[in-house]
């Protein structure tokens, strides 16, 4: 019998006294309150003491206090009775017992009641224990006695540690935090999974510990079972007719024992025309994985095939089945990748697009492995890293744009704008005001609050300022100040405007034969000519022929909606012997040409289709296509005269570089381009 102390007084104080006092499940030890004539007379009439203080009272060994005035403290109270009391309040105090007072007729349907869980409690196959506060076994059902090994009658009420020294209840109680499917081996070797939960009341009072266990020795045996080769086939069966993946499988002869609807999707051929035939019946182009994994034993991933009537592009993963290390066939995953490669074709078709609104190119775009073409991008990813102006030479059609384009996607800017302007396509009067803008009122047309000019638009980037050699004397003049300076002025305006760009120039013409002639501002050569990149004509690099074909007929198969796959040996040793005057510009015409001029179902590019003008083009591939006593292009001559020059004017000065120059009228830095660019060996 558990005893109790009534605190305060309140509603239904005296009709709760007079229950419990005939209570037979709680003893009333005493009454916490300020004594009245009404009270004490309650209190002799049933022999309970009144008290003041709560601390009076503890000296019972109290479990219960009974809250009448709602603001007693759960922590101080524990304090003061120095264990573990419960304290409710008086409506609920009142509602409990006034329904325990229902009369005996209500005992027995609570046994009837108790009755029926115990029943069901017993009759699951899960083992069911729990404790209460004292850590006490309170609840032990049939499956946890056949567990453990126990007795269910004789663990009731026992400590828990006593009857599974291994359990984890107390643990959980105590921190009050719920362990969900935790493994666990008892004392008799039964491995079990657990739950375990903490039993807490309304108040937050831990009341105890609950787990339910399960023996997973049973699951081990039924999955020993599942081994067999019927289930097993069974699982198999299910498992690929239900997936969404192309599955086939063959057995150890490579002859098809298994598809799966989505199979027949993706192929278009049904199980009577697989089934039983070899491996090889589904294979339109391509060879049959099945039989090379059948034949290596090792899986292949990632294989590209075409199969079915329709011929789908397909990616293959196919792995061995080995069973007790006896091959027994191979199965296949099958992933259509048509829908990938439109994809592909959008995002490639998109960045060409975007390609077109900025600059477009990279270095990987730059197609050669020819040694002066490699010298040529190192120097430019040189000046991609550095903010110098960069100075690109050569003939038409090298790809001086093209590395532009790539300098500046490799520098620091890549993320401003890149202004592309050609020198020579704009007019003198129109330039000045297009290259650095206008104020408003500066001439008759001006907008209204005038233009940016190209200058400003690249602020924070870079300008590509193509054809420089052929600005007039007075932009030359303009540009310097720009350079010089790092700011620009409008037309008609006399504010000056700082700017922050990347200037990057071009030219196919001799500047340094301009600057003789002086057609061209020495001091603005010296402020482009800081990073200069010499681009080699093709005919200097006829090694990259090939690279460069196949890179253009991509481009050109976009273009033309072609599906040309290569150039043949034949065309290629043509395509070698020609001196391509036009450069890269000039191959890619002659490609365009023949793809344009082939039928539809040619895939390559052959002598036949090369069309170069007739009087380089010869009959016998043996033959050099260009005479020796044919007149060589104006550079070319130009080029091999002023390196005669060069070599015969350091020898009239004993190599003295310097004094070669001076002689020459040329700056040291200019001389050094020169002996470089035409491979002079000197000694310093």
């Amino acid at each position: 019998m558990q005893k109790a102390v009534i605190y305060g007084t309140g509603e239904h104080f005296e009709s709760l006294v007079q229950l419990l006092a005939s209570s037979h499940v709680l003893q009333l030890c005493s009454i916490v309150a300020k004594s009245t004539k009404e009270l004490s007379s309650l209190a002799d009439q049933y022999d309970i003491p009144i008290r003041e203080t709560l601390s009076e009272a503890a000296a019972s060994d109290v479990e219960l206090v009974i809250d009448f005035s709602g603001r007693l403290d759960h922590h101080d109270t524990i304090n003061i009775f120095k264990n573990n009391v419960s304290i409710v309040t008086s409506s609920t105090a009142w509602q409990f017992f006034h329904s325990l007072s229902g009369g005996e007729g209500s005992i027995p349907s609570y046994r009837n009641k108790l009755h029926k869980i115990n029943t069901i409690l017993d009759s699951t196959h899960d083992g069911m224990i729990a404790i209460n506060d004292k850590f006490n076994v309170t609840l032990f059902n049939k499956s946890a006695a056949k567990m453990t090994g126990q007795d269910q009658e004789r663990v009731l009420g026992k400590p828990v540690q006593d009857v599974i020294p291994s359990s984890q209840l107390p643990r959980v109680m105590i921190e009050g935090k719920e362990e969900i499917n935790q493994e666990q081996i008892l004392d008799n070797g039964t491995k079990i999974i657990t739950t375990r939960i903490p039993i807490i009341d309304e108040y937050g009072n831990k009341m105890g510990a609950f787990a339910v266990f399960k023996d997973i020795t049973e699951m081990i045996n039924m999955a020993e079972e599942v081994t067999n080769l019927k289930s097993i086939q069974s699982m198999l069966h299910a498992i690929i007719q239900s997936s969404e993946e192309a599955i086939s499988v063959v057995d150890e002869e490579g002859k098809g024992i298994m598809i799966n609807p989505a199979y027949t999707k993706l192929t278009g051929l049904k199980s009577d025309q697989v089934i039983g035939k070899p491996a090889t019946i589904d294979i339109s182009e391509g060879e049959s994985i099945h039989m090379q994994v059948l034949k290596t034993r090792k899986p292949v991933r990632g294989a590209r095939l075409k199969v079915g009537p329709q011929k789908r592009d397909v990616v293959v993963n196919v792995a061995p089945i080995i069973v007790d290390g006896v091959l027994k066939g191979s199965v296949g995953v099958i992933h259509d990748v048509s829908e990938i490669k439109s994809l592909t074709e959008e995002l490639s078709r998109a960045r060409q697009i975007i390609r077109t609104l900025e600059a477009k190119y990279t270095f990987e775009d730059i197609k050669g492995e020819s040694e002066e073409m490699t010298f040529a991008v190192e120097q430019a990813r040189l000046a991609a890293s550095t903010p110098a102006t960069v100075l690109l030479r050569g003939e038409s059609g090298t790809g001086k744009e093209l590395f532009a384009h790539a300098i500046h996607n490799g520098s620091s800017r890549k993320y401003n704008k890149f202004i592309r302007v050609n020198c020579a396509a704009i007019s003198e009067s129109l330039l000045e005001s297009e290259l650095f803008g206008y104020e408003e009122g500066a001439f008759s047309g001006a907008l209204r609050g005038g233009k940016r000019g190209l200058f400003e638009e690249a602020n924070g980037g870079s300008i590509f300022l193509d054809e420089i050699g052929e600005l007039a004397p007075a932009m030359q003049a303009k540009l310097l100040r720009v350079l010089q300076e790092k700011e620009i002025r409008r037309v008609g305006g006399t504010k000056s405007i700082s700017i922050n760009v990347r200037v990057i120039a071009a030219t196919n013409i001799n500047l340094e034969r301009k600057i003789a002639d002086g057609a061209f501002r020495e001091d603005l050569y010296y402020r482009l000519n800081r990073m200069p990149i010499y681009i080699p004509p093709l005919r200097a690099r006829k090694q990259d022929i090939r690279m460069l074909a196949e890179h253009l007929i991509k481009k050109l198969n976009q273009d033309y909606g072609k599906n040309i796959e290569e150039i043949t040996e034949q065309a290629e040793e043509i395509l070698k012997q020609y001196e391509w005057p036009g450069n890269v510009r000039e191959l890619e015409n002659v490609l365009g040409r023949a793809m344009i001029h082939m039928e539809p179902h040619e895939q390559k590019i052959n002598g036949v289709h090369i069309d170069l003008p007739s009087q380089i083009k010869q009959e016998d591939s043996h033959k050099r296509l260009i005479s020796p006593k044919d007149i060589e292009s104006l550079s070319v001559q130009m080029d091999k005269v002023e390196k005669r020059i060069l070599s015969d004017s350091l020898a009239e000065v004993d190599g003295n570089k310097t004094k070669c120059a001076k002689a020459l009228g040329i700056s040291l830095r200019n001389l050094y381009y020169k002996l470089e660019k035409y491979g002079i060996q000197t000694e310093d």
